[in-house]
């Protein structure tokens, strides 16, 4: 059974015009993050970035360096919608999205993460084999078919996402529309739909259309009775999403997902008339079955359990933050405060006062007021910076508190802990973090 899920040969079309669509889209990404001026924004103009813990030796290259790496990962993704070396082209974008990915926090977003994903997902999958310059210059490498388990690799992953961020949604205050409604306030300028997008039902419909959505698209785009039905709510939904959240191109690459989802016929008839059609069917064991089962195994249990991980640790996730990134927590809350810092000469006992301006962007100044893991850096960077000088100093968060959804300001770091001389702890809590949990019976 496992073997005629996973073995069966079927066509390729949806995967070969995936890889097209997906060379395009990540091509636009890196050059429309230079034009957008987001490279200049959260990499060129910081002083430094507040990189993922641990992996402090990623950080911008010098100068305009940045331009020139966006520059070549657009060229990289132009290599493989051709499909030209798609393997060190997709190799080479992996790497250098990672290396952005996790070098900064500034613009933290569930869809560059997926972007990781779907990345290494890309970089194993044949889909260079048909409708590539690869397949032109080298005929052996020429497929019409792939096994199944190509297929289902990119549908699990996708079914993932959907089904943690549904679940992500399920309390009080996404609820009772009032992340919504916060959501919708800055987009009253909007043009002919910015009203709209006020009134009081349109939020219950966002709301709720948004858990129902991800809870049921792929199962709905699974079954051929509801596919077409599913695919146009799937249109209306991304581009409502492109629209009214102007994200990028993850709307776009979520409605390419769907050509994983309809019969290869109709994907070959729609972009790739002249492919022969593959009606083989045959159910091939490939020497590496063993191989793909354990690494295939381990990754998806990576992927279940990764989102789960806040339920592990004490405190709610909506206040600490600790295990929210990499969990498909997606534009579920909006959080607002402020922060200052004491720093103390532990030689001469001199207490002078931060000035956050001298150290951070505008956007990092307001990042830094909610996200405990951004505060340790910083204090972790003072300390090194005075240590440099032959200074001893210690670090305190004073007058820190949060508002979350509009919420009333709370006291957040506890001011008396010296976070330039705590450590970090990866997987359990910081005390340092005052507790407080956040009107919901439904989370922990």
């Amino acid at each position: 059974m496992l073997n005629k899920l996973l073995f069966t040969r079927i066509d390729n079309v949806s995967l070969v015009v995936f890889r097209v669509f997906f060379g395009l889209l990540i091509f636009l990404e890196a050059i429309g993050a230079i034009f957008t001026g987001w490279v200049k924004r959260t990499l060129i103009d910081p002083k430094f970035t507040f990189n993922f813990i641990g992996l402090d030796f990623l950080q911008p290259l010098p100068g305009n360096g940045m331009y020139f790496y966006f520059a070549l990962m657009g060229l990289f993704g132009l290599l493989v919608m051709v499909g030209f070396k798609y393997r060190y082209s997709m190799g080479a974008f992996t790497l250098m999205w990672a290396g952005v990915y996790f070098m900064q926090k500034n613009s933290y977003n569930n869809h560059y993460y997926l972007l990781v994903l779907l990345c290494l997902l890309m970089l194993v999958l044949p889909a260079n084999r048909y409708f590539s310059l690869d397949a032109k210059i080298n005929p052996s490498i020429k497929r019409i078919s792939m096994p199944r388990w190509c297929k289902w690799l990119i549908i699990i992953q996708i079914w993932i996402v959907y089904t943690y961020a549904a679940v992500a949604k399920l309390y009080s205050d996404w609820l009772d529309i009032s992340v919504v409604e916060m959501l919708m306030k800055p987009r009253a300028h909007y043009l002919i739909i910015g009203d709209l997008l006020q009134e009081r039902w349109v939020h219950y419909l966002i709301a709720y259309i948004g858990i129902l959505f991800d809870l049921l698209i792929v199962p709905l785009l699974l079954f051929k009775k509801t596919r077409k039905w599913a695919f146009f709510a799937s249109i209306f939904f991304h581009l409502f999403n492109s629209i009214v959240f102007q994200i990028g191109i993850f709307p776009y690459m979520s409605l390419a997902f769907s050509l994983f989802f309809f019969e290869p016929k109709t994907i070959r008839d729609l972009f790739l008339k002249k492919k022969e059609l593959y009606t083989g069917n045959e159910v091939i064991i490939p020497s590496y079955r063993k191989a793909l089962l354990i690494i295939g195994g381990i990754y998806f249990a990576i992927q279940i359990a990764l989102p789960l991980r806040h339920w592990f640790i004490k405190g709610d996730v909506l206040w600490t933050e600790e295990g929210h990134r990499l969990s498909w927590r997606m534009m579920l809350r909006g959080k607002s405060g402020h922060i200052s810092f004491k720093l103390v000469n532990n030689t001469t006992g001199k207490v002078t006062y931060v000035n956050l301006r001298d150290y951070l962007s505008p956007k990092q100044q307001r990042i830094i007021t909610s996200k405990p893991d951004v505060i340790w850096q910083f204090a972790q960077r003072i300390k090194k910076e005075y240590r440099a000088k032959g200074e001893d100093i210690s670090l305190y968060a004073v007058s820190s508190k949060v508002s979350v959804n509009g919420g009333e300001l709370k006291p957040f770091i506890k001011p008396n802990v010296d976070l330039a001389n705590e450590p970090w702890h990866y997987f359990s809590h910081e005390e340092w973090i005052y507790p407080y949990e956040i009107n919901t019976s439904n989370l922990k």
